[in-house]
């Protein structure tokens, strides 16, 4: 019996498909351009299986409603794109300091502010990095294709329980909109694959769901169940009590960093194409990465040789293998739907500054003649 299947669908269907698929029961959203099409698919999906979806009046209440429902210990997600990102910031910070997982989905658009509602861009990736105040390491995946609007979205969230707090996942405004087949898992395998998040058994009174190790997650009993803590957004002890006491601050914030640093292993997820025996190296992501392909095809075609290296995981990112790649390729073209937000991580990875960029930010995507030009100029 096979383990996939092909399905006709857009980018932002599919990650609202695979949200139920993954075992998420509530969400908690507004409806904002373009990414409106998530919360319409899965607020008639959701309650067919006993779960919840709630239009809250806006952005802000969306994405609290939803942590609410994670404290609650259920999978639980929201959707928006860049504003709305801006003004859930606040409660955003709130889950990751109190650790709730929590599910993001973006699809992006022009900005800053309004800017182009129904245009793509690939503006949100600084943004995906630090969307709310403070020291705390993000989790930010983003798809390239249709599949992987599924495939991630799914990965999001046993990535959110894994780790105790919010994940984003990056589409934009081409690849949530695009309709076409997909080949994605089976609902079997999808379920399969879910790992619970942990929980404590032992008795109330010996429950410290923050006093774990210091590369460890917090371990948050469902509400309701007869294990008392705090939720707080300020630094607290390992009940959730709000404190000052210096040494407990400290290995709060070193905690909330060490949890993911150590295990990037598990998150970071990459692909590489034709860059055994390239000469040029492009590295770009999301949906320009399909216009990148066919000018690698095209290109080699006539006797160029140039690879490409796409970041799934955005952050944290694959610093190691860019910085292998980096000392590999001579000519390294950074192609980016905004003006080179990620073009710094490369260069920092890489530890160069030397990198070429083609960036584009009047909602327009990439086409492959544009990409067959700037390489043809290296």
């Amino acid at each position: 019996m096979s383990a996939t299947r092909e399905i006709i669908s857009s980018g932002n269907e599919l990650a609202a498909i695979a949200s139920v698929d993954a075992g998420c029961m509530f969400f908690g959203g507004y409806p904002l351009t373009p990414s409106s099409e998530v919360m319409h698919v899965i607020s008639d999906l959701l309650p067919k299986i006993g779960g919840a979806a709630i239009q809250m009046e806006d952005e802000i209440a969306g994405v609290a409603a939803a942590i609410g429902a994670g404290m609650s210990g259920v999978r639980t997600m929201t959707a928006t794109s860049g504003p709305g990102i801006s003004l859930k910031a606040e409660n955003l910070g709130l889950a990751q300091m109190c650790e709730v997982p929590l599910v993001v989905i973006n699809v992006m658009r022009g900005g800053p502010s309004t800017g182009l509602p129904t245009r793509v861009s690939q503006g949100d990736v600084a943004q995906a990095k630090n969307p709310s105040h403070g020291d705390y390491k993000s989790i930010t995946v983003c798809a390239g294709n249709l599949a992987e609007c599924y495939t991630e979205t799914v990965r999001a969230f046993n990535l959110a329980d894994r780790f105790m707090q919010p994940v984003f996942v990056l589409l934009d405004e081409t690849i949530g909109h695009m309709h076409a087949k997909a080949e994605i898992p089976t609902v079997e395998a999808v379920k399969a694959g879910i790992v619970p998040r942990k929980t404590f058994d032992g008795a109330p009174e010996d429950y410290l769901p923050y006093g774990v190790e210091q590369d460890q997650p917090a371990v948050l009993n469902p509400m309701f169940t007869g294990y008392r803590y705090h939720y707080t957004g300020l630094h607290h002890d390992g009940s959730g009590f709000p404190t000052e006491e210096i040494e407990t601050c400290r290995k709060l914030i070193d905690r909330l960093f060490q949890k993911v640093e150590k295990y990037t292993d598990e998150i970071e997820s990459n692909e590489e194409y034709m860059v055994d025996d390239a000469e040029i190296l492009i590295v770009g992501y999301g949906s320009a990465s399909l216009a990148i392909k066919e000018a690698i095809n095209m290109l080699r075609k006539d006797g160029v040789k140039v690879g490409m290296f796409r970041p799934i995981t955005l952050w944290p990112s694959p610093e190691t293998r860019m910085h292998e790649l980096g000392q590999k390729f001579d000519k390294v073209l950074s192609v980016e739907l905004n003006q080179g937000q990620y073009l710094e991580e490369v260069q920092r990875s890489m530890g160069r500054l030397d990198i070429a960029k083609l960036t584009k930010t009047n909602g327009r995507p990439f086409s492959p003649s544009d990409i067959i030009q700037k390489v043809k100029e290296l």
